[in-house]
């Protein structure tokens, strides 16, 4: 299996892609594409040890930074590295790429460059979202802020498909989310989607009000981007003001200072559960080949995470499923 990575988006730079690229060869058995500027590429490989012809690189000079107007910079810069990484995949010279870099450009790039499903109206963004029985997958997280009914009823049986196959949850319950958990409740968008999840042969359970996704009552939430996007950063403003409540507190005098200590294994074991790094990446549903958008903070573990991911998604045919599900 060939994995291709863009070697230079994201905030860490291409020395995170290339350790996660080496941690990922040794462990994953898989071999990688780095695209990027091939001389500081080539040069920081070489301060590494991993089995011969399993790393190689592809030059592209260019880079998108988050600066750029998506679209554009897509047609633009030709030889960027997400651009010539996704062409490369487009032309079946590997089975999945990874970019921790513009969201926009990615979700552009996909769609001119690696192409929708047939039969799938929009792409999906879905990410992973910890709850108190685990995890979820939320999905459409920002990639479509205008959905019809259709598109949501899409993103249902994408993120059912992708939440049994790579998350490894049987017969996944799917929910809208809404403003309430009565049918007739939320606007047009809701209720009209609401009416397709009912008569789809997915496992659908109704409506979840956005107090109680924390809680894990639904495996798949299903949204447009606009809400989907709300309700992930405001997860993470929430995560980030909780965790620094709680420091403030436990070093706020000598007592509270040796109870942290007591519970630091705990804490850590809190933290590791709500650390994107574990998870990889959030995939672009619905489009030919697997393209897995990458936190812009990865580091060489969510490098390496997000090709264990794309590997998984490769083995378990989430493209064929989809494709078969949706025209059928």
């Amino acid at each position: 299996m060939r994995i291709i990575i863009d070697g230079m988006g994201g905030d860490k730079g291409y020395k995170e892609v290339v350790k996660g690229s080496v941690d990922a060869v040794k462990e994953l058995g898989v071999e990688i594409l780095i695209v990027g500027k091939e001389d500081i590429i080539e040069e920081e490989l070489k301060k590494y040890d991993y089995p011969q012809g399993a790393i190689e690189i592809m030059n592209a000079n260019d880079v998108i930074t988050n600066d750029d107007e998506p679209a554009l910079a897509v047609r633009r810069k030709k030889d960027s590295s997400m651009v010539v990484g996704l062409k490369t995949l487009a032309e079946d010279k590997g089975d999945g790429f990874i970019s921790a870099g513009s969201t926009g450009a990615l979700l552009a790039g996909g769609l001119f460059i690696v192409k929708r499903i047939p039969g799938i109206e929009r792409a999906a963004l879905a990410t992973v979202y910890p709850t108190t029985k685990g995890i979820s997958l939320l999905i459409d997280a920002g990639a479509n802020v205008d959905s019809k009914p259709e598109y949501l009823k899409q993103f249902a049986i994408m993120g059912s498909i992708y939440c049994e196959k790579i998350l490894g949850y049987k017969n996944p319950k799917v929910a809208l989310a809404n403003i309430g958990t009565e049918e007739g409740k939320g606007n047009a968008l809701v209720k009209e989607a609401y009416a397709l999840l009912k008569e789809s042969n997915i496992n659908f359970i109704g409506n979840v009000e956005a107090r109680d996704i924390p809680e894990g009552v639904c495996d798949v939430i299903v949204c447009d981007g606009f809400v989907g996007n709300i309700i992930l950063k405001l997860t993470e403003g929430m995560a980030i003001s909780i965790f620094s409540l709680l420091k403030k507190e436990l070093t706020a005098s000598l007592k509270s200072k040796f109870g942290a200590l007591i519970l630091k294994p705990q804490f850590g074991a809190l933290k590791s559960k709500m650390d994107y790094r574990e998870y990889g990446g959030a995939p672009l549903l619905g489009l030919k080949k697997p393209v897995i958008k990458a936190h812009g903070s990865s580091d060489a573990l969510a490098i390496k995470n997000a090709i264990r991911q794309v590997k998984n998604f490769v083995e378990n045919g989430v493209i064929n499923l989809i494709e078969n599900d949706i025209n059928n």
